[in-house]
């Protein structure tokens, strides 16, 4: 994966966790966009790529899936810490 030559966006507040979490795990970017195809969410690479850089909004019904593909609660995407940091 190539480094992004521009700073994150503002258009979400899931994707800087979602991109923290699949590369903690070691998960491919192609391998994620599968898992979530599979699991019933309609993404492309370059929209995946966009909500990791938070430059795409994100819906609700994307946020549990993610979640669900990464093995977390919703709410550790959506909360203002990492789902490891402790506040």
């Amino acid at each position: 994966m190539k480094p992004r030559s521009k700073a994150p966006g503002d258009k979400n507040i899931v994707g800087t966790k979602v991109l923290a979490l699949r590369l903690e795990r070691k998960i491919k970017q192609k391998d994620f966009l599968a898992q979530l195809q599979s699991l019933g969410m309609d993404i492309s690479a370059t929209s995946l790529s966009r909500l990791e850089g938070q430059y795409r909004l994100v819906q609700d019904m994307e946020v549990v899936i993610l979640a669900k593909a990464l093995g977390v609660k919703s709410e550790a995407l959506l909360s203002e810490h990492l789902p490891w940091q402790h506040m």
